[in-house]
């Protein structure tokens, strides 16, 4: 099985960006394709920042001039991703007239992403333990993860979803979402619609049978992390 690598996207340049302003592009540009061909060659954990520079054509200084260590270049190129198929997923979403067309649609966008942008993918789960730690840390993917909990919130005030937990759900898409993802990429005949048909079916056969939410839980200072200092 071949891995294809999609390349990270480069954010648009002004108008009249200049010589050293489109040089500034290009180089990180490079160090961004040049990571992603070093993270699915040897995987995140065994790859340093040295492999990744002399993956450019680039000094090293340069390498610092933009990234400070491999996590933010690995963070980056998870942000660019998470940039490209969050307005995609949503749209479905936005779209969807039932439970179903929104659970599918979720599912069937994100493993259409996931075969097109197996690169990132094959990097990431070369080493699991590191990998799922900055999967969930980048700041694109957590606001994904909130837009997904908004919609799903919507959907619930709209009467697509009975009155469930949101929070709860919302991890449960995310969780079998990446899942599946890793698992499908395993496969010589990857099948992103047969991996969305499972996950759909997987949840409207249960998501009708969890537990309804009377009122929205209260965030403790336990769990928002914040402590009562009166007093003290």
């Amino acid at each position: 099985m071949t891995t294809e690598l999609t390349r990270p996207q480069a954010p648009p340049l002004p108008v009249r960006a200049g010589k050293r302003e489109k040089t500034k592009v290009q180089n990180r540009q490079l160090i961004l394709e040049a990571a992603q061909r070093v993270f699915a060659e040897l995987g995140y954990g065994a790859t340093t920042v040295r492999d990744i520079i002399r993956a450019t054509p680039l000094a090293s200084g340069t390498f610092y001039n933009y990234f400070k260590s491999k996590e933010e270049v690995f963070q980056a190129i998870r942000d660019d991703s998470a940039l490209r198929i969050r307005p995609r997923l949503r749209a479905e979403r936005i779209r969807a007239a039932t439970i179903e067309e929104f659970i599918s649609g979720t599912f069937r966008t994100f493993f259409q992403y996931v075969a097109d942008d197996q690169g990132t993918f094959h990097a990431i789960r070369r080493n699991r333990s590191d990998a799922l730690r900055i999967r969930m840390d980048t700041p694109e993917i957590i606001a994904g993860f909130e837009e997904l909990r908004e919609d799903i919130e919507t959907a619930i005030s709209k009467g697509l979803f009975p009155p469930v937990d949101a929070d709860f759900l919302m991890a449960s898409i995310v969780g079998v979402a990446f899942e599946v993802a890793e698992r499908m990429l395993l496969r010589d005949d990857i099948d992103p619609p047969a991996a969305a048909d499972f996950a759909t079916a997987l949840f409207l056969g249960g998501v009708r049978a969890i537990p309804h939410v009377t009122q929205p839980r209260e965030k403790t200072a336990e769990h928002t992390g914040i402590q009562n200092t009166a007093g003290a």
